[in-house]
């Protein structure tokens, strides 16, 4: 059988203005059985969504903060700063990800952003709107836990990695505030940020605030998501 290939959001510097990439995202999905092409970088996703035809699936990576436009709200002191051409990219990628049934791995920024696509909002920042004994920002390396999380009993997730709470790394400084439509919960945190998401009328859009491409390499429990995503691709 013919390996699939899985279309990888870029990474965007600012200071160098030039794309990049971490190389767990693609060893991920290598060891995982996949073959991860990275998109090209547009504000006009014409090309883009030429090369995503010939894709199998939607990788949706970390990086800077979704612009607080698409979820109707004005820029905060506290939020980051944005890219506008990974914003739309993306929509467009995502919007045809789900037209076409492709599966879908959201990824910190990627949960978060398909949040918004469904409707959603988010924290801005968490340090200044939600107080918490939580660590969620945690230094590097990040193959160590930074906090737990409960998973839904009845959801796929589970059935994947047989365990109602895991431990897991955290770098993040914005989560979902209000759930977008069509989402379901499927792992909370221990002081209640939504750490999971999957969406209910596609056979796999999987989405985590936790970054299993910084430690599938030492964690069974990351690589099992990888293999689930690229899986799902056949």
């Amino acid at each position: 059988m013919a390996k699939k290939i899985i279309a990888v959001i870029p990474l965007w510097d600012d200071e160098k203005e030039s794309i990049w990439m971490l190389p767990g995202y693609m060893n991920g999905i290598k060891e995982a059985g996949g073959i991860p092409v990275i998109m090209p970088l547009t504000s006009t996703p014409e090309d883009a969504l030429e090369v995503f035809g010939k894709c199998d699936g939607l990788l949706m990576t970390g990086g800077q903060d979704v612009s607080p436009a698409l979820y109707n709200e004005q820029r905060g002191e506290k939020c980051g700063v944005s890219c506008c051409e990974r914003d739309v990219l993306e929509a467009a990628l995502y919007a045809n990800a789900l037209e076409q049934d492709k599966p879908v791995l959201g990824i910190c920024r990627g949960i978060q952003l398909i949040n918004v696509l469904q409707g959603g909002t988010l924290y801005q920042d968490l340090p200044s709107e939600y107080k918490s004994g939580i660590e969620h920002h945690m230094a590097p390396p990040y193959t160590g836990s930074a906090h737990s999380v409960s998973i839904n009993k009845q959801s796929p997730l589970y059935d994947l990695l047989l365990t109602e709470k895991l431990n897991v790394n955290s770098c993040h400084h914005q989560a979902i505030k209000k759930p977008g439509a069509d989402l379901e919960i499927i792992a909370e945190s221990e002081d209640g940020l939504i750490e999971s998401v999957r969406h209910t009328g596609k056979r796999f859009v999987w989405a985590f605030q936790w970054h299993p491409e910084f430690d599938f390499h030492v964690n069974q429990n990351s690589r099992k998501i990888f293999e689930a995503f690229v899986n799902a691709c056949q």
